[in-house]
Formats: C-alpha cells, structure tokens, sequence
C-alpha cells in the first residue's frame, strides 16, 4: 500500500509508502496515520457522503472506527446520506453501535435561506442570475436540501459558457432535477419499503394534506397498533414527516404526485 502524504498548510505533512509486498488491512493503515498525526497532538476526521449501507467497505470503515474509538484514538467519523440509506445501515446489526451516535435530521429550509445560499454561491463562481430565474429556482427546490443540489449543478451545466444564468437554464435545470429526484431518490427510497408501507402511503393519498393515524386505520382497515407500528416505520425512513399530534405528511418533494406512477408499475 502506498500511503500519500496529508498536509495541513505548511503546518504539518506526513508522507510514506509500505515495502512491495506487505499488505496491512485497513486497521492497521489506519492506526499508522493516526500515529503520526498523535506526534503532532492532531486527530482525524473521517467524512462519507452519499452512505451505501450495500458496500462491504462501508460496513468496515464503521467497524475499524468504533475499534479506534474504543482504543481511545483521537478519531472523529461524520456521514452524511438520504434517510432511507441511513437507516439501513443503521439497522445492520455489525455496526449497531452507530444507533447511540448523535443524529441530526435536515429539516425543510427556508425559501430566503435557499434564495440567500443560490445567490451566493453563483456569485461566488464569477456568474450572474437573472431576478426571475432565481425565483424559478427557489420554486423548484422547494426547501429539500438535496433539490438544491440538483437544481444548480443542472442549471449550471445548462447555461455553459454564459456568464449569467437565464430562465431557460433554470427551466431546463429544474427539469432534469426532478427527473434525477425521482430516479436517485424516491424510486430509490420506495424500493426498499415493503408492501405494507406502500400501502401505508397509498392511503396517505386519500387525503389532500396531512392525515392522522385513525383516518389511515378506517382506510386500511388495520388497528391502531398496526398504524403505529408502520408509521414508526416511515418516520425513521424520513418517508414521511410528522406536521401535529398524530398527524403527518410526506416528507420528501414530489412523492404525492409520483407515488400513483410508482405503484401502477410496481404491480
């Protein structure tokens, strides 16, 4: 293994590469990093974007964490994914340990804060945005942190070269967004929900807003324990949202419109 330096400014570096032939498991690399960087009295943060529960090396990168941790290392690991992904892996029992870490839900964000951080990240680009195409935009992330991902790095590619973003990029933007939502994340999401979910939030659609646990029990025709336990359920799924006492609603944009489309294909 070769192990390529990590610098800190002109603070600190360490650089090295193992003789041909050894190949120390992942523990070990990591234990060589962390002392280097103990000599220095510095720790390591470990971020992961995006967690796929599915991946072998996820499952070890928790594992040989809490292994570091225990032992007392000055190690840090943040992850960062859509709720469906997370609570899958939290549900894997050789990483159960991750249930007792802080968690912290992204909640809705304001249409002036995604305004605010839209406008403030094409300007920081060297671009401009017309006034109606930031309001184009803002309209169609609809306060879902990952919507405004999608809506800028689309409406980005779609304006090329230009050095301001018009309506049509936006528009076009917007477009390819919704498409990618649907794809990457609710069909995603409502892949991995059984049937009793699905027809959990196939009642949801009965009504126009929120609706409340006994409404979905007349609907199913299911007791109310069967209702709390399926609710539970989708609430640690981030599949819907509480919005008041025993009422809630779907939490992720745009699963009422596209939950018919889902269903007519998934029977």
């Amino acid at each position: 293994m070769r192990f390529k330096s990590i610098n800190i400014a002109s603070v600190f570096g360490i650089e090295w590469e193992y003789a041909r032939g050894i190949e120390p498991n992942w523990r070990s690399r990591m234990t060589d990093v962390l002392d280097a960087l103990s000599e220095h009295d510095l720790g390591l943060l470990i971020t992961v974007d995006e967690v796929d529960p599915s991946l072998d090396e996820m499952i070890q990168l928790a594992s040989v964490y809490q292994l570091l941790a225990g032992d007392g290392r000055k190690v840090a690991l943040l992850m960062a994914g859509l709720p469906h992904q997370v609570s899958s892996l939290l549900a894997n029992k050789s990483v159960s340990f991750l249930r007792r870490a802080a968690q912290c839900h992204l909640e809705r964000i304001s249409d002036a804060d995604v305004e605010a951080a839209f406008l403030a990240t094409v300007k920081a680009s060297g671009k401009s945005i017309d006034a109606s195409a930031l309001q184009e935009a803002v309209a169609a992330i609809d306060g879902f942190p990952y919507m405004l991902q999608l809506v800028g790095y689309r409406s980005w590619q779609a304006t090329g070269e230009a050095l301001k973003i018009a309506d049509h990029a936006v528009e076009e933007g917007a477009s390819l967004a919704e498409t990618d939502m649907r794809t990457r994340v609710l069909k995603a999401t409502l892949d991995e929900l059984s049937d009793a979910d699905l027809l959990f939030l196939q009642a949801m659609l009965r009504h126009e807003g929120a609706s409340d646990a006994s409404q979905i029990a007349q609907a199913l025709g299911k007791s109310s324990a069967h209702v709390s336990t399926y609710r539970r359920r989708l609430l640690e799924q981030g599949v819907i949202a509480e919005t008041g006492r025993s009422r809630f609603d779907f939490a992720l944009p745009m699963l009422r419109s596209y939950l018919p489309e889902y269903i007519a294909s998934y029977l």
